[in-house]
């Protein structure tokens, strides 16, 4: 027992030993200490910034989708998403789907209509005008006043249209913020005013409260009309869209309120059993899914080059290491004459270079962080700092100094005391 204890007395202060002259090896050469911690200081914080960047772009996806599309919707068309298509797939869709069209809407109304919100959803670009004003390219959106609560639409000033307006196809608009400020700048309210869209003129009766962009698309140019009002102006097209959403009280969350409309759906098209749905689906999971596919992918790229200049610093740990042991040649000699071991010698170059690098993984999280938190808001962007690329960074770099540190003190430990006293 005793042995154990002086054992392990023993190699606690040959490590404290070895660490108090790894430690005054560093503050002897102060300048070039932190050169070699530059690197890692860097390749650091760039692995730190980096996953950030990929992660607030997560979060902006995931706000984006629930502004653009509604956090408890789905929609069913003949082709719900064709961003994610190839052209073969693409045209066996539009070859295998059926487009939906008002009387299959109202089909699946009368069916499930008592459980399931529903509206249908087409889309137009065109300018939009108020006397000598014009607000280019937005987004004209013909749907029931179900919408409004299908996709969480929220309306800061006025009110959006009621059922009564799409029946009796009323020229009512509720616009969005970019419309308001282009044709009503200055404070004065816009209701009851007119816009012209295809030169007709439609009552403004509500303004949409501000959305921001998703994507990189604009998602106030836009103004929504009763489908009604839509279809008179451009006609009843190839089919539409139809959004969906469980109400409230029906005991259905979203996949089952989905599952409701697919039963429906495949018995008006005829699908047969075994066969795949003859329309198309799209969800909020399908599209964060799709996004954090691409992110996924983005990560694996991005994230091991950026550990790259990890490598570079630990090159860097490894010559002024070496450079170290070379200056140290003559030290390293005497006290392998006065009976220091091949370990002491080789632990205290080795907790030097780990130490080096540990320090500048450290000091590379707070930088990463501070400069995240900078250009978060500077350029009003969100970023986040993960667990994960926070352990992923101080990993690599303990691992960079383990590795860069092995080879220079297990060259310093196979030292012959008699040449290294020679040395100069």
């Amino acid at each position: 027992m005793s042995q154990n204890g002086s054992g392990a007395s023993r190699t606690w202060y040959n490590l404290s030993n070895a660490f108090r002259l790894a430690m005054d090896s560093i503050r002897a050469h102060k300048l070039r200490s932190f050169l070699t911690l530059l690197g890692v200081i860097i390749g650091v914080a760039s692995v730190i910034m980096v996953g950030a960047a990929i992660e607030g772009l997560g979060v902006y996806a995931e706000q984006s989708t629930a502004k653009a599309f509604g956090s408890e919707s789905f929609m069913v068309a003949q082709i719900a998403a064709t961003g994610r298509l190839s052209r073969r797939e693409l045209f066996d869709k539009i070859k295998r789907n059926k487009p939906i069209r008002t009387d299959d809407a109202r089909f699946v109304e009368s069916i499930a209509g008592d459980k399931v919100l529903y509206s249908p959803y087409r889309q137009h670009i065109s300018d939009v005008r108020h006397e000598n004003l014009v607000c280019e390219d937005s987004s004209i959106l013909g749907s029931a006043s179900a919408m409004a609560s299908i996709r969480d639409i929220g309306v800061s000033d006025g009110r959006f249209f009621t059922d009564q307006e799409d029946l009796t196809r009323a020229f009512v608009a509720v616009i969005g913020d970019t419309v308001r400020t282009t044709l009503f700048p200055g404070d004065a309210s816009p209701l009851g005013q007119t816009v012209r869209i295809e030169g007709i003129e439609f009552k403004v009766i509500g303004v949409q409260e501000r959305l921001g962009s998703a994507f990189g698309r604009d998602l106030d140019n836009s103004v929504y009309i009763p489908a009604s009002a839509f279809n008179r102006m451009y006609g009843p097209g190839n089919g539409f869209a139809l959004f969906g959403r469980p109400k409230p009280g029906s005991g259905l969350d979203l996949n089952g309120a989905l599952d409701e409309t697919r039963v429906v759906l495949r018995t008006r098209f005829h699908a047969r059993p075994g066969q795949p749905d003859n329309f198309d689906v799209l969800t909020p999971d399908a599209i964060r899914g799709f996004i954090d596919q691409v992110l996924g992918m983005i990560a694996a790229i991005v994230v091991p080059v950026t550990c790259i200049s990890l490598v570079v610093g630990g090159i860097v740990i490894m010559n002024i290491m070496l450079v170290s042991v070379t200056e140290r040649t003559r030290e390293i000699g005497i006290r392998k004459a006065l009976g220091a071991r091949h370990g002491d010698v080789m632990s205290q170059i080795l907790i030097e270079a780990v130490f080096l690098s540990s320090l500048g993984g450290a000091i590379g999280v707070m930088t990463g962080a501070a400069v995240t938190a900078l250009l978060g808001r500077i350029f009003e962007i969100n970023m986040h700092i993960t667990a994960s690329y926070v352990f992923l960074s101080l990993a690599v770099s303990g691992i960079v100094g383990v590795v860069s540190g092995w080879y220079p003190a297990s060259r310093a430990a196979k030292l012959d005391p008699v040449v290294a006293l020679r040395a100069e």
